[in-house]
């Protein structure tokens, strides 16, 4: 039985210490703030309650997985399973709206032919015959398996068989995402439909290679889902199964280095000068880890960590409302901004949108209002990090939280006047409840040249493992629940472990 070390309540890591317990290891949790879950948060006051991180779960087998591996009770025993549909609602800046079923690509070409015309969503269908075959491509070497030694994942070929272009014969480069939505789908709509799933991982459409297909690809195949109680439920469940299977947490409690004896990680030193040795330190984030020690984490070889604040962050409206949710209303609903130039502004400039594209969550929930003459609501849009845009300047959150609202507006009429009160968070907030720099959010990987990849979960100090977002294979629940499952294996079956099968 060896003793772990594990820095950090996020999902990712408490995937891994339940995983790690249940082989028998010893396994304490050391979290800095005063709670678990990482960047799953709730915030409630006057009996609303609002999913401050994500709002809705794909690839649910993820947690199933982890469930069936950790106990007896399977997922559906400790949190209950909504398929929301439809999957999502779109609203466009030329006033057309779809609404997309969960989980039938025969249902959704049949709603975009009838809301955008004849042969929308056949190009649409199309479109994802193709994502799959990405998916497959690279489903296993980004998602199921530490990241390859040499980390040249399918060799920088492209794997989304995307149609030939004359203007390409002459020649040979990546096609990126946004190329897909102008010479394969080629409507401005269903463009921006595609381009708001990159936005919504805080992937740029412009440079994204076209292997980010598999983004909408997950949610059309497996699903959209929501967890009743809202996804901060998720976060209390995989915690209660750590405490079942006798993981330790120790809250208030920030680790401000990393031990070393002979050469490999011994425990952890915290800021109050206690130190806890083990035989197995599991951090999270390759910048992190980095200031915890004295030595290189990462190979000459490896990844080259990304600086984080190079990724966007998120801010977040939490509408309380007057009057009940109306009969019929989508959970959620994508309001797309004109053009789309705005959002890619973001990336290029780190210039604020005046209309950005705004998602709207509106789960017919009874756990999250005070009475059915309420409503609570979360609006969400990808901005600049804290360190590309002054979050704190006088005004300046509310003024954005302004032009989100209007946005909203749009898919729900009247929103303005029902607001009883709101709490808006910046990316200051993500970095204090994550401490994430600047309060960057971490995308998935992505395969192929100018990609996303994640420094791999194991490092070059013997002993020392990383898990979580800034690790592959990146961020998001799903990701995280993976990252958490690579980085028990390689611990428990050492460095020849190859993932599950």
């Amino acid at each position: 039985m060896a003793r772990i070390a594990v820095i950090g309540a996020g999902t990712g890591a408490m995937a891994a210490a339940a995983r790690l317990a249940v082989a028998g290891h010893r396994v304490t949790v050391y979290e800095r703030t005063e709670t678990y879950g990482g960047a799953v948060r709730r915030f409630e006051r006057d009996g609303f309650g609002f999913d401050t991180g994500p709002g809705l779960l794909t690839l649910p087998a993820v947690y199933r997985d982890l469930f069936i591996k950790t106990g007896k009770e399977p997922l559906e025993d400790c949190v209950e399973l909504v398929q929301v549909d439809p999957s999502s609602r779109h609203v466009f800046a030329d006033g057309t709206q779809v609404s997309l079923p969960n989980a039938s690509r025969a249902g959704v070409v049949a709603a975009l032919d009838e809301a955008l015309g004849a042969g929308a969503g056949e190009r649409w269908g199309d479109f994802l015959v193709r994502a799959r075959e990405a998916w497959d491509r690279t489903r296993r070497p980004l998602l199921e398996e530490p990241l390859w030694p040499n980390w040249q994942v399918l060799a920088g070929n492209e794997p989304y068989p995307g149609t030939t272009y004359k203007r390409l014969l002459s020649r040979r480069r990546v096609v990126k995402l946004f190329e897909i939505g102008k010479w394969e789908l080629r409507d401005p709509r269903l463009a921006q439909l595609l381009d708001g799933y990159a936005l919504a991982y805080g992937v740029d459409p412009a440079t994204a290679p076209a292997s980010a297909a598999v983004l909408p690809y997950m949610e059309h195949a497996f699903g959209t889902w929501y967890v009743r109680g809202g996804i901060r439920e998720l976060a209390r469940a995989v915690y209660e199964r750590c405490r079942k299977r006798r993981v330790a947490f120790v809250f208030g409690a920030e680790v401000t280095r990393i031990l070393e004896k002979d050469g490999r990680a011994s425990g952890v030193e915290l800021g109050d000068g206690t130190v806890a040795e083990a035989d197995f330190v599991v951090g999270q984030g390759p910048w992190r880890l980095r200031d915890l020690t004295d030595r290189q984490v990462y190979g000459a070889e490896a990844v080259e960590p990304e600086p984080e604040d190079r990724y966007p962050g998120r801010v977040v409206v939490c509408l309380a409302l007057r009057g009940a949710r109306e009969p019929g209303a989508a959970h959620r609903t994508v309001v797309h901004a004109a053009g789309g130039e705005g959002d890619l502004d973001l990336f290029r400039h780190g210039v604020l949108p005046d209309l950005p594209t705004t998602v709207v969550d509106r789960p017919d929930d009874p756990a999250l209002r005070p009475d059915e003459e309420h409503e609570s609501v979360v609006l969400t849009a990808t901005v600049p990090s804290a360190t590309e845009y002054d979050w704190a300047a006088p005004g300046a959150a509310a003024a954005f939280a302004d032009r989100m609202v209007a946005a909203a507006e749009r898919a729900v009429p009247g929103l303005r006047e029902r607001v009883l009160w709101r709490e808006v968070r910046t990316p200051l907030d993500t970095e204090r409840e994550t401490g994430a720099v600047g309060g960057a959010v971490p995308p998935p990987a992505l395969a192929a040249p100018e990609g996303v990849l994640h420094p791999a979960n194991s490092t070059a100090i013997p002993g020392l493992f990383a898990v979580g977002g800034w690790s592959h294979p990146g961020g998001g629940l799903p990701h995280a629940g993976m990252s958490g499952a690579l980085v028990a294996g390689l611990i428990v079956e050492g460095p020849e472990f190859r993932g599950s099968r």
